[in-house]
């Protein structure tokens, strides 16, 4: 089919005891299972099955089982996608994971720099703050919510879906001005820290200081890298490496990459996972024409190649 794959890597809210499964015994993911396993002290394919919600689902085990599932699934991938262009895109901290994809970093190195920014964040973080998920109203509607509570747009999904960030009394005001105002959906999500608002500027300096200790490298020839604050390509890492750093302070607009992918003639689109949503939410949106599928829409990585093979 020819054309650019667009690849999208999965934030948290996700992860799940299956959530390694397709590939748990491929040769090529076991360096990043690894690493992994440094950081997290247990096998992450063992340590999503052995330890409970809470443990998963918090801020530094969830970006590095993320990171971890994201980079495996691209290692795996590797060898079926030379010389296919590539548009890498990251939802929240999946960002993390596009810049591995997109070689600007090694999967050592994502996977440290993920431990590192959860830290950070957690460090800055207000006590008990996070996130709500609203769509199925208008943008000024949304807006004036926010005005009222005292709570940020944290991600732009569309104009009627977006999520929320603030301290946890504003968004449950927020939660129960959204559903009395006709909201589909308004509900906090499984995310300790008020990510991509204000409340985490602290956060950014030190974060820029050690993405630029890692010295990255900008993306290979046959990669597209788009920065989630505005879905722009980065072509010169210290631009991309400010960036990255100012998202976790600042709306990821995923809208914006969204865009991109269609601008840049994204007729195949593939979520690495955990989850669906963002294949559920390109499905249904701008690139509701493209060929469009999640990891986990498969059983069997048999199948899930299958399908690439048809499409690309």
């Amino acid at each position: 089919m020819g054309g650019v794959l667009a690849i999208l890597c999965s934030g948290q809210g996700s992860q799940h005891a299956g959530m390694f499964d397709m590939i748990a015994n491929c040769v090529e993911a076991l360096p990043v299972f690894n690493e992994a396993t440094k950081i997290l002290g247990k096998d992450p394919r063992v340590f999503v099955k052995e330890n409970d919600t809470d443990k998963a689902y918090s801020n530094r085990n969830g970006q590095i089982l993320c990171c971890t599932m994201a980079l495996a699934l691209s290692a795996v991938l590797e060898k079926f996608l030379t010389g296919q262009r590539v548009l890498y895109a990251g939802y929240s901290v999946g960002e993390l994971a596009a810049w591995g994809g997109a070689g600007c970093l090694t999967p050592t190195q994502v996977l440290d720099l993920a431990m590192r920014r959860a830290e950070l964040m957690d460090a800055v973080s207000p006590e008990g703050a996070g996130l709500a998920g609203v769509a199925g109203l208008p943008r000024h509607v949304i807006e004036g919510i926010c005005e009222k509570t005292e709570v940020s747009i944290s991600i732009s999904n569309s104009d009627e879906s977006v999520v929320l960030g603030g301290t946890g009394r504003a968004l449950e005001k927020a939660v129960e001005l959204a559903i009395k105002a006709g909201a589909g959906t308004a509900h906090r999500l499984k995310v300790s820290v008020p990510s991509h608002t204000p409340l985490l500027k602290g956060a950014v300096a030190p974060l820029l200081e050690y993405i630029l200790s890692l010295n990255p490298k900008p993306p290979k020839e046959e990669a597209r890298l788009v920065s989630g604050l505005d879905g722009e390509p980065i072509f010169r890492i210290d631009d991309g490496a400010k960036r990255l750093a100012k998202q976790v302070a600042a709306t990821v607009h995923w809208d914006a990459c969204m865009e991109a992918c269609l601008e840049a003639g994204s007729q195949t689109v593939l979520e690495l996972g955990p989850g669906t949503a963002l294949a559920r939410m390109a499905r249904t949106g701008i690139l509701k024409d493209a060929h469009v599928r999640a990891v986990e829409d498969f059983h069997t990585l048999s199948g899930l190649l299958s399908w690439l093979e048809q499409n690309i």
